[in-house]
């Protein structure tokens, strides 16, 4: 996430970790970005999914990952982090390091990796009582590696309902028998600024998540990610990924590389690009006059976790 810092304007047992794993290329790569102001957000909260049928007891996940890094950061990974477990009925979180953090000199994956890894095992804690907001203060309390990130959890009850918070612009979508019926919005002070947990002392926190529960059913698939995927895919593309593959490590990797194809395609009318254009970002004013517009991919790291609700 090629995004500025966030600072004030004056100043395994059945859990898999992950930071990198496989190298692919990744145009429009955002610029380096100022410094926001500080503003408190509003909480927002999800109304559960009406349901057509009832949800059976000992529902759980079972998911795939993907993860492309940066083309410039291929060599250590890139600067997402993300762990799934299958405790209870099934956890998954993504960290997306705020880049702007090497411009001081500071690697920007470090911040991500730690609290990905603090999250981990923090699951069980008896004090986070299978609460992804408190998981969040917790985890975020207990880093120590100087930087910011936003970072979203997901966490399934076998009864089947899924438990959300999330801080920033990471996503996640859940499909329901062809069609996306639930998103998560991303939080920004502007655009490409989004909220992030961070070090600095005044920072968002755990209180500031956007926090939801919603019924799942069998068969639902929910695909989660940072925001390299979101910028790059359109809902009705990742509809169509997950319709077709049924393997969920498949789907996640089709997915992956399919927003990195995109991200290098400077005539791709991408969801970045759009969004963009949408908040006043555009080709100067004679190429307007050309018929020409602000078109492109965006280069970033690209995380992907697809998810599968199945009950026993």
């Amino acid at each position: 996430m090629a995004t500025p810092i966030l600072r004030c304007p004056t100043s395994l047992n059945h859990h898999r970790l992950f930071s990198s794993p496989s190298p692919n290329p990744l145009l429009f790569d955002p610029t380096d970005k100022r410094v926001p102001p500080l503003a408190p957000p509003p909480l927002f909260s999800a109304v559960p999914s009406a349901a057509s049928r009832p949800i059976r007891s000992e529902s759980s996940f079972y998911f795939g990952t993907h993860l492309v890094p940066h083309p410039k950061k291929i060599d250590k990974g890139g600067e997402d982090a993300f762990f799934v477990s299958n405790y209870n009925g099934g956890v998954l979180a993504v960290a997306d390091g705020v880049s702007g953090w090497a411009e001081r000199n500071v690697d920007p994956a470090l911040f991500s990796q730690e609290l990905i890894m603090n999250a981990s095992h923090l699951v069980e804690d008896e004090e986070v009582n299978y609460d992804p907001q408190i998981l969040l203060r917790k985890a975020h309390a207990a880093t120590s590696s100087i930087g910011s990130a936003a970072i979203i959890v997901a966490m399934l009850e076998k009864s089947g309902i899924l438990k959300v918070a999330s801080v920033g612009d990471c996503g996640l979508r859940v499909v329901r028998e062809g069609q996306a019926i639930f998103s998560i919005p991303p939080q920004e002070h502007y655009f490409d600024c989004p909220y992030q947990l961070s070090s600095e002392i005044i920072t968002q926190t755990y209180r500031d998540a956007m926090v939801c529960n919603l019924e799942l059913l069998e068969r639902d698939t929910i695909v989660m990610g940072s925001d390299g995927l979101f910028d790059n895919v359109y809902d009705h593309e990742i509809v169509s990924t997950v319709s077709r593959y049924k393997d969920v490590a498949e789907a996640a990797k089709v997915l992956g590389n399919l927003a990195s194809y995109h991200s290098k395609d400077s005539s791709f009318d991408s969801p970045y690009s759009m969004e963009a254009r949408s908040r006043g970002f555009d080709v100067p004013l004679w190429k307007k006059l050309l018929g020409m517009k602000l078109t492109g991919g965006k280069l970033d790291d690209i995380t992907v976790i697809v998810g599968k609700v199945v009950n026993s």
